[in-house]
């Protein structure tokens, strides 16, 4: 019977898997082994995905991949037989005190994804990395340092990681900067709720033969669960201390920093080197690698001969590469291959799923001896939960109207603090404009740094309302779900089930989100899914749409901003069905994806990641924007005078010698004058010289030179055009960004065959938010494009395909609506 086959909520054990390639290797890591009980929970909407429970974790996986899992019932298979149960060999070496050499300790964080452990790392460091219930969020190697009780602590948060198997990059990363740069310690944070799960890795780390200590993370869920685990047996079986925490409230904190200490100096009786037993052929054989392995230098004195041994017995290629330019190279594969034909033969199985079901017999023997779960079986919080949010028929809708509060909220909820602060800023421009004299000085001040950067920092606000919504999304282990969701529709483009989770951390900011997609494991999903992520409108683009809707789509606001994001993820579900037809022509990818346990995310965490975008923003306006709303302010402000000047003054002064106009009449004609003096100035200007340049390639789009301009100047930030709109249609220090909107409104052509007509028209406001959303992604974007990608090829078609597109949707949407209005 295939695992596709069997009926919701009943149990039957593993007997075979089917498929080969990173399949087999990523779907045996994740437990799928002979011997193992499996459950279905259910189906995903859209008949997408089919959710399993194993290993007391549930798990993801499509139909077409649960038929190449083959099951029996409980009672047609002879569990006994699977109990090869070998305990460990201890080694017996007396570990060294590192303290006489160093009074610096170097301490690794290794986990799986959703154990807690950049949550650990914030507390034990004081640091604001930024925390997410899926994997990829930590997608790069992060750094704390800090003092105490003599020593100095570098602590380094690895990405989180399954295994140390050469399959995903986080696992790579993992894996280089612990043979690399050889930390002194590895904590190896578990989920205490999924012990045999979390315990994988941990027998990788004792292959590596590295200084572990083990914390028990989310202890206390451990307790309410009535979960009971023998800690001290079990660290004297496996060699590593165990110290219970809570991370999300710091508990255990300081007995980790202890237990570091002791561990450092030699002084903890239960860390000792190790070694699985792995059962008598197999040690045989990993013994007659290993000894080929120790003949090798330097490798073996960064990298145990055991574990790559062992690497070398699963096929890994990365091991492979790095023995290559060994003289005995092909001696080693020589008996490498030697040794796996006679395993396999023996075993009936491929090398690497040998090693595979060892590592799991020895966590399924170790655990039976010291855990018991009371409650195994009973429907978790979890399940109960997505009972109702993934529902197969009720799960997307309420997927759409969650995240129609969050935009709705985003734009209403934001509009008081967004007043408040744009006052502020109005009368700081007042109380500037009066303390200092008329001159350069004050029109820098007032109608450049004041007006263009106070018009990106009002919508502040709104930014942090949406950044709440998105870490409540990754925090509470909803992201996982949107993904499982939404696969289904993903495949039907040719994208991947993981690339939702890149995707929608792209409303944020897109940098992380295509950084994120080191997660996948395939090169052609990865590049496919970073050229996507530019249509996810990020949170650059935002003040823009609510700036141009507030001022010209007054009613159904919401709805409007939920159309743009939603017209971005159209393009990029249409150009990935283009790109996938033409130039990613990949083999399917397996969709084996963890759906962690629903947790309530901490008010710290989601406060630090607000924080973290907080400052980010700030940043960027005290800097980038800062700079570009200076230069425009420059470009706009020179050349003082025209070939026109002279003709303007001499009709002011003919204005004011004409006896025949009261003097409200010749301020009112001076008033009109110098408006048209003004406009004269503005396009003789630097600035709008180059406006007048590009604008007969945007005129077909309905853009005058001043919205093109605004675009030009939103390439480094998409913030930027706020800001340059700001300098460019403000002409009083006492405007603010909401009476921008009104001028906005008010704002007409000044020449050419348009003069008098309005700039701003339903069409035109909408072909400019359609450009917004598609064009140009920020310079942050291209260089995070052709840095993971490692081509500027990918980074510069990013930057032609969007840029082009946008102008062809641009001038349809502005063509079209001209025809319907």
């Amino acid at each position: 019977m295939k695992l596709s086959e069997v009926k919701h909520n009943e149990p039957v054990i593993i007997t075979k898997i089917l498929g080969h390639g990173s399949f087999r290797k990523r779907i045996s890591e994740m437990g799928f082994i002979r011997g193992k009980e499996v459950r279905v929970i259910k189906d995903s909407p859209f008949n997408g995905p089919i959710e399993f429970k194993i290993l007391n974790y549930n798990v993801s996986l499509r139909k077409s991949e649960a038929e190449l899992i083959e099951v029996v019932s409980l009672q047609e298979f002879n569990l006994e037989a699977q109990d090869n149960f070998e305990g460990t060999i201890d080694r017996n070496i007396e570990l060294i005190n590192q303290s006489e050499r160093t009074r610096t300790i170097n301490i690794a964080l290794v986990g799986n994804p959703n154990c807690g452990k950049t949550t650990l790392f914030n507390f034990i460091s004081g640091s604001k990395e930024k925390v997410g219930n899926y994997s990829g969020v930590t997608v790069g190697i992060h750094k704390a340092t800090f003092k105490a009780k003599g020593y100095t602590f570098n602590f380094y948060d690895l990405p989180g990681t399954y295994s140390l198997t050469a399959y995903s990059t986080e696992e790579i990363f993992v894996r280089k900067f612990i043979y690399e740069q050889t930390p002194d310690i590895v904590i190896n944070v578990l989920d205490s709720t999924n012990l045999e799960r979390s315990l994988f890795l941990t027998t990788q780390l004792i292959d590596m033969d590295l200084r572990t200590i083990i914390a028990l993370n989310m202890f206390d869920e451990m307790e309410k669960n009535k979960l009971e685990l023998d800690q001290e047996r079990l660290a004297r079986l496996v060699g590593i201390p165990i110290i219970p925490t809570v991370s999300s409230k710091g508990k255990g904190i300081d007995a980790i920093v202890d237990k570091v200490i002791d561990v450092f100096e030699g002084k903890d009786k239960t860390s000792r080197h190790v070694h699985i037993n792995y059962g008598k052929e197999l040690e045989k054989s990993i013994q007659k690698i290993r000894l080929k392995v120790k003949e090798t230098k330097p490798i073996t004195d960064k990298i145990s001969s055991r574990f790559i041994a062992i690497k070398l017995f699963e096929k890994d290629k990365q091991i492979l590469e790095l023995l290559s330019d060994y003289a005995n190279y092909k001696e080693i594969r020589e008996i490498t291959d030697k040794e796996i034909a006679k395993i396999e033969l023996l075993e009936n199985e491929d090398s690497e799923t040998v090693i595979t079901n060892a590592k799991y017999s020895f966590i399924t023997g170790a655990l039976k001896e010291t855990y018991s779960n009371p409650i195994e079986g009973e429907k978790t919080r979890s399940e109960k939960i997505d009972g109702l949010l993934t529902h197969r028929y009720l799960g997307f809708p309420i997927f759409t109207a969650l995240l129609f509060l969050m935009f709705w909220t985003t734009f209403t909820v934001g509009a008081y603090p967004m007043d408040w602060i744009d006052l502020g800023i109005s009368k700081l421009g007042t109380f500037v404009s009066n303390i200092i004299p008329d001159g350069m000085l004050k029109d820098l001040l007032v109608d450049g740094i004041i007006s263009g950067t106070g018009s990106v920092l009002v919508f502040l606000p709104n930014i942090l309302i949406l950044f709440f919504f998105i870490s409540l999304l990754e925090g509470s282990g909803y992201m996982s779900r949107a993904a499982f969701i939404m696969d289904n529709i993903m495949h039907r483009f040719g994208l991947h089930g993981r690339s939702f989770i890149p995707m929608i951390m792209g409303f944020g900011c897109n940098v992380p989100a295509i950084l994120a997609t080191r997660s996948m494991r395939n090169r052609g999903d990865r590049i496919l899914t970073m050229l996507i992520i530019p249509f996810m409108s990020c949170s650059a683009r935002l003040p823009v749409y609510i700036l141009v809707i507030s001022a010209f789509f007054s009613k159904y606001q919401a709805l409007i901003l939920i159309g743009i994001y939603a017209v971005g993820i159209v393009f990029a579900f249409l150009t990935a069905q283009i790109l996938n037809k033409t130039v990613f022509k990949n083999k399917e990818t397996p969709f084996v994806m963890e759906l962690p346990t629903y947790r309530m995310p901490t008010l710290r965490n989601v406060i630090y990641h607000m924080w973290d975008k907080t400052q980010h923003y700030l940043r960027k306006i005290g800097t980038i924007i800062l700079l570009g709303v200076i230069i425009i302010w420059a470009l706009e402000y020179f050349p003082r005078e025209s070939e026109n000047t002279a003709l303007f003054a001499e009709k002011i002064s003919h204005i004011e010698q004409n006896g025949q106009l009261s003097e409200s009449s010749k301020e009112e004609q001076i008033v009109l004058v110098e408006q048209e003096q003004e406009t004269d100035r503005l396009i003789n200007s630097y600035l709008g010289r180059v406006g007048k340049v590009i604008e007969p390639v945007m005129s077909p789009l309905g853009f005058d030179w001043k919205m093109s301009i605004s675009l030009l100047a939103g390439l480094p930030a998409k913030e930027i055009v706020v800001s340059t709109m700001g300098v460019l249609y403000q002409t009083s220090g006492d405007e603010t960004t909401v009476s921008l909107q009104k001028k906005l409104q008010d704002e007409v052509h000044m020449t050419g065959k348009h003069k008098g007509e309005k700039t701003f028209t339903g069409p035109v406001a909408l072909a400019f938010l359609i450009f917004i959303l598609i064009y140009f992604p920020c310079i942050g974007v291209v260089a995070a494009i052709k840095n993971e990608s490692g081509s500027w090829k990918w980074a510069a078609f990013s930057v032609i395909y969007t840029t082009t597109l946008a102008w062809v949707a641009a001038f349809i949407v502005y063509n079209v609506g001209n025809m319907i209005v």
